[in-house]
């Protein structure tokens, strides 16, 4: 790597939460003297810190993960400035906000929304199904306990038979494979920014009657009706502790709300508010992408908010259907038992000490998240028992362009599910999979994260048909589209940036597969894992419950020589004789952001003909004196200078547009009028109601490492200023050095941290549920 003049450490923003991490200095800002031209130093390599030498203290990974999963998203309007995490990006979509028109067809968004509110459908069914009395079967779950329910139901004459043949089917439940003949594939048509549902004016004028009853902004009506429905303010009248469903309420808020409206009629130890309290811990667990907390780790989080008795308040919430119960470990498999905290001893939720066997972990999990995990590992043990595995793909494999790429073809031949780990070059493999299934007369298609990886994947394949995204794909903007059965009309699917997938979204692709389609998983471990709850890539790998191909092609050059290190936790000095990689130390924040600036809009350009609209800047997060926020300002003050007439941005604008929580699209200003804000996002339209502009879209020459993964450009520029040590970690430090192409800039702020972080700083562990699940399945070829 070759060292530009330098300087040293400054400070930023973060991922982590603002207190996680020192406050910004400028005090020592100067102006630098030297150009931090690429290309005005001869060849050499850099020095790097030996990593066995540094001393840096360990960040918080529990905040940098929950830092990760809150990004994607844009500030909610009116929500408490007190947000948890101060120096985070809170982001989240402004729930319930009137849409003035609505497209035509379902947008991406919106086809997502469907999907989880179709879930939701689900949880409520099984929900309102295990509350009816049973005397026998008490300990059933999962099909058996829904059977069972109905049948009580039409035996007491509750229901008539014939209303449960409009049900929707169990995820698990068997479909008839898809028809021979697929479906032309449809045109992506220009889309309109998906507005969320209308709130009514009664209903609004309720909840901020009460809200402001109670000393609560006015603001958070539009919000607490997306969040609790049109009786919002009855519900916060009768619990203001509902006022935790709104996203950025913290306890402390929602305590002074309900003072407010009961007075003396309640306490810390309310049942109302331990069980908001218990909803509270577990959403905060999924943000951090957990889809299950430990108990005691519950249990804690309550005793810190005054609860007297956490195990009382945790057994309370379990038998209010707030949250579920779950046991892992022991001699029987995990069992979910949301009617067995009674059976506990006095100690609470920890089984009996003395008892013999294997201890027994004790999980509580929202009803979304499992149900997401039990109908995903369902739905994946379907493609693996329905899938025909005599496949003859011999001479396509023969003919693959790489030992890897048929090592692939042929595992893919002989099974229905299979998973593919690879770097940025491994790509190629799946790419030739596709190719060879489509010359076997097979309806094959690969689905990346993001428009930039659906070009490549295009590119790779040489057939702009077979590549999707993933989002369009299950919109039916992309794509097969559906059978006559609802399912896709495909028989192979390769999933391409397979860690961004969370679990909810993995369940709604799998259920969406008809029996016997081949379904394959490929991706980079090494990369930051999902923004939403779960971490599927990972647990299915470490399940090992389907063949598993790891790809012997490594990613070339000093760039894919740089991060191939980084993987195995190494910061090697590599050869840069084209300047592929370089160093810019800076002393602070203010030089962080002028080097930056001058890297992207002169230095680069100048140095590798690579023009300023296909430079990346990624930093550590968004707040902080040299975050996402300060050097889009000064990018744009740089790079396009306006007014911002059009609510903050001008045409020329690069931004981020957040359709969903957790997606970040880049695009680019067009036009704005009456309708909204035009932007490109990779050659597709999209029109952003005038509304929806300040809470979905921001400006994009700077994005965050999370907000960056499944996507390449030509050059990156990665920003470590000084404050940003916290926030670092070996995942971290791997997505974002492997944004480049053909260039990597580093502004180092950080000095021995950054080595520190590749060493020991793994990624954070989540906890889930998924991968018990998948191990407790038969294997594929069980003797029945």
């Amino acid at each position: 790597m070759t060292a530009l003049p330098g300087e040293t450490p400054g400070t930023g923003g973060t991922d982590t939460p603002q207190d996680a991490v020192s406050p910004p200095d400028e005090a020592g800002a100067q102006e630098p003297t030297a150009d931090a031209d690429p290309a005005s130093d001869g060849a050499g390599a850099a020095e790097v810190v030996d990593p066995a030498s540094t001393e840096a203290a360990e960040p918080d990974a529990g905040a940098e993960a929950e830092a990760a999963n809150t990004e994607g998203a844009t500030e909610a309007e009116g929500a408490s400035s007190d947000a948890e995490g101060a120096g985070t990006d809170s982001d989240t979509e402004g729930a319930g906000t009137d849409a003035t028109s609505a497209a035509p067809e379902l947008s991406e968004a919106q086809a997502e929304l469907a999907a989880q509110r179709e879930l939701r459908e689900r949880i409520e069914q099984r929900k309102a199904a295990k509350a009816a009395p049973i005397a026998a079967g008490a300990g059933l779950s999962g099909t058996a306990a829904d059977l069972l329910a109905a049948v009580r139901a039409v035996e007491s004459g509750e229901k008539a038979g014939s209303a449960f043949f409009a049900s929707p089917a169990p995820a698990q439940a068997p479909r008839r494979p898809a028809p021979a003949a697929a479906q032309p594939p449809r045109t992506p048509a220009p889309q309109a920014a998906p507005a969320p549902q209308s709130a009514s004016p009664e209903a609004l004028d309720a909840a901020r009657a009460v809200l402001v009853e109670g000393g609560a902004p006015k603001a958070l009506a539009r919000p607490a009706v997306g969040a609790l429905g049109e009786q919002a303010g009855e519900l916060l009248r009768t619990d203001p502790w509902q006022l935790l469903a709104v996203p950025g309420v913290r306890p402390e808020q929602a305590d002074g709300f309900a003072r407010a409206l009961l007075g003396a009629d309640c306490g810390p130890d309310d049942g109302r508010r331990t069980a908001a309290l218990v909803g509270w811990v577990l959403e905060r667990a999924a943000l951090q992408g957990h889809t299950a907390l430990d108990a005691g780790d519950v249990r804690a989080a309550l005793a810190e908010r005054a609860v007297s008795d956490p195990d009382a308040a945790v057994r309370e919430a379990v038998e209010e259907g707030v949250a579920l119960l779950f046991q892992e470990g022991g001699d029987e498999e995990p069992e979910e038992t949301e009617a067995g905290a009674e059976e506990t001893d006095e100690g609470g939720l920890a089984p009996d000490a003395d008892a013999p066997g294997e201890p027994v972990r004790v999980l509580l999990g929202l009803d979304r998240y499992a149900l997401a995990e039990e109908s995903l590992a369902d739905g994946l043990a379907r493609l693996v028992n329905t899938c025909e595995k005599a496949a003859d793909w011999a001479e396509a494999a023969a003919a693959a362009p790489s030992p890897s790429a048929a090592e692939l073809i042929r595992t893919t031949a002989a099974a229905g599910l299979v998973t593919h780990s690879g770097g940025e070059a491994a790509r190629a493999e799946p790419a030739a999979l596709i190719a060879a299934a489509r010359g076997l007369g097979l309806r094959a298609f690969g689905a990346a994260h993001s428009e930039d990886g659906r070009r490549r994947l295009s590119a790779a394949t040489g057939d702009p048909d077979t590549a999707v995204t993933l989002a369009g794909l299950l919109s039916g903007a992309q794509g097969p589209g559906r059978d006559e059965d609802g399912a896709l009309a495909l028989d192979l699917l390769v999933v391409l940036d397979a860690p961004q997938l969370d679990v909810e979204g993995a369940a709604v692709l799998v259920e969406a597969l008809a029996d016997g389609a081949r379904l394959v998983l490929s991706g980079d471990p090494g990369v930051l894992g999902s923004a939403g709850a779960g971490r599927v890539f990972a647990d299915v790998l470490a399940a090992r419950t389907c063949p598993q191909v790891v790809s012997r092609t490594p990613d070339p050059g000093p760039i894919g020589e740089l991060v191939s290190g980084i993987g195995i936790g190494e910061l090697n000095q590599v050869d840069a004789p084209g300047k592929e990689v370089v160093i810019v130390p800076v002393r602070d924040a203010g030089e962080a952001v002028h080097r930056t600036v001058q890297l992207v809009a002169d230095s680069v350009p100048r140095a590798f003909s690579i023009p300023a609209d296909e430079t990346q800047v990624i930093t550590v997060g968004h707040g902080g004196a040299a975050g996402t926020r300060v050097l889009n300002e000064a990018l744009k003050q740089r790079l396009n200078p306006g007014p911002g007439r059009f609510g903050g941005f001008d045409p020329g604008d690069r931004v981020v547009h957040v359709p969903a929580p957790g997606r970040a699209v880049p695009g680019v200003v067009r036009s704005a009028d009456a309708e909204g804000l035009h932007l490109d996002c990779g050659g597709v339209p999209v029109v952003v109601p005038q509304e929806r502009v300040e809470s979905s879209v921001r400006h994009g020459w700077a994005l965050s490492a999370h907000q960056a993964a499944g996507m390449r450009w030509p050059a990156a520029v990665v920003v470590l200023p000084g404050d940003a040590a916290q926030g670092l970690s070996r995942p971290w430090v791997y997505t974002a050095f492997g944004r480049g192409e053909r260039h990597l800039s580093v502004v180092h702020g950080v000095d021995q941290a950054l080595p520190h972080a590749v060493a020991q700083v793994p990624a954070q562990e989540r906890t889930t549920r998924l991968r018990p699940l998948l191990e407790a399945l038969p294997t594929p070829d069980a003797a029945s």
